[in-house]
């Protein structure tokens, strides 16, 4: 069970210092105390490490990805927008559906907008190009 801990507190806070890029010991104290505080959700699935490890790769490849395309639209418009369906993986536990969520939404392009239980989620995107 300590291990499971573990692997919550770290997560939350590998998100908190995503979120807040701030690795001042103020910063770490409340990510440390936020992270203890929030309620622990068992959802009586257990996720493979090799699940986890993907998908954090995923969380740290995405930062220059995101630096990359807020450069991106500031140098050349996009001004197309769109909303698509894109599929989730099937027997996803709600941890690794909300890193999905995360990733979708952590880079300027991109936001979810609603999932939906039949396995999709509702993706706005903005594109180079004209309007729609």
């Amino acid at each position: 069970m300590g291990g499971k801990l573990a692997r919550q507190l770290i997560l939350r806070l590998t998100i908190w210092f995503l979120l807040t890029a701030n690795l001042s010991l103020a910063n770490i104290v409340i990510g440390v105390t936020v992270a203890l505080l929030l309620p622990r959700g068992d959802t009586g699935r257990n996720d493979r490490l090799s699940e986890w490890l993907r998908v954090l790769f995923k969380v740290f490849a995405s930062i220059p990805q995101a630096y990359a395309e807020a450069l991106e639209m500031i140098l050349r418009p996009h001004k197309r927008e769109e909303i698509v369906l894109q599929h989730v993986q099937p027997r996803r536990s709600p941890h690794l559906l909300f890193l999905d969520i995360f990733l979708i939404t952590f880079t300027p392009k991109t936001i979810v907008l609603k999932y939906h239980e039949a396995g999709w989620f509702e993706v706005h995107r903005v594109t180079r190009g004209g309007p729609s």
